[in-house]
């Protein structure tokens, strides 16, 4: 079974991202969901943002960092949308990672100033037609990511909703959503 770290979204840790950890406990894995908000939830993206900037997205990655420092080194990252920045510095950047799944949200390599380590597989999922995932460049990051790891994939979802994945929101795809959750857990699976 595998230790996995999971990093919430623009707007907290929601009711969503908990269920979500929750699916994967039970499923017989260790999971930590750590709160880069400091026990705020915001109602739209446009607030979380708001927070996220203002608090600095350099802060929100440090406190990512932070709660994998007092964890083993051999975790999965998983991010949620804004949560992937600190999942993916992770992943290219603290020694032992098992692996990282990043959900509806991916930025270049070269971002964190390091290539992909070695042995390090990823998957990444997004809607095709998600105005952020697809409209701001991720998902032309995420390809290049799947062009250069030998160990990586890429799920498109039909649809143009943004945290289709947290089953909190309006904006949550169930069909999508159960297809993400099954892959996620093949993936957690194969993990050693």
């Amino acid at each position: 079974m595998a230790e996995v770290l999971v990093f919430h979204h623009g707007l907290g840790l929601t009711a969503g991202v908990r269920e979500f950890a929750e699916q994967l406990r039970r499923a017989g894995h260790t999971v930590h969901a750590p709160d880069l908000y400091e026990g705020q939830v915001f109602g739209s993206l446009e607030e979380g943002a708001g927070y996220a900037e203002n608090a600095g997205f350099d802060t929100i990655i440090a406190r990512g960092a932070a709660a994998a420092e007092r964890l083993a080194a051999e975790l999965v990252y998983v991010g949620f949308s804004l949560g992937v920045l600190p999942a993916q510095k992770l992943a290219t950047t603290r020694p032992g990672a098992k692996g990282a799944l990043l959900l509806e949200a991916c930025v270049p390599a070269s971002e964190f100033g390091a290539a992909w380590p070695h042995g390090v597989p990823v998957q990444i999922h997004g809607m095709d037609a998600d105005p952020f995932f697809d409209g701001e460049g991720d998902v032309e990051a995420a390809r290049a990511l799947v062009a250069t790891v030998t160990d990586a994939e890429l799920f498109l979802y039909p649809g143009d909703r943004h945290l289709f994945t947290d089953s909190s929101l309006p904006t949550h795809d169930d069909r999508a959503a159960k297809q993400v959750n099954d892959r996620v857990l093949g993936f957690l699976d194969r993990i050693k």
